[in-house]
């Protein structure tokens, strides 16, 4: 019995977004509530977001770290 891989769902439009995501996923995998067929589904989703976020913040965090002699942040083409 095969089961069809779920269909990836688009990249968050920001970090807010994605964020906003990952607190109401968790807090349906907390309730207990979810059927366990989309248990896996939506970790998955998790796991996704969280890959997401943390792109992000590394993505960010290189930006800062491109300072000028004189301290400004110098134009990033990421």
């Amino acid at each position: 019995m095969s089961r069809k891989a779920p269909a990836r769902l688009p990249a968050p439009a920001s970090y807010g977004e994605a964020v906003q995501q990952l607190e109401q996923l968790v807090a349906a995998l907390e309730s207990g509530q979810l059927p366990l067929e989309d248990l896996l589904t939506q970790y998955q989703r998790g796991a996704e977001l969280l890959s997401y976020c943390r792109d992000r913040l590394q993505a960010v965090e290189e930006q800062v770290k491109v300072l000028d002699q004189d301290g400004a942040v110098k134009p990033w083409n990421g």
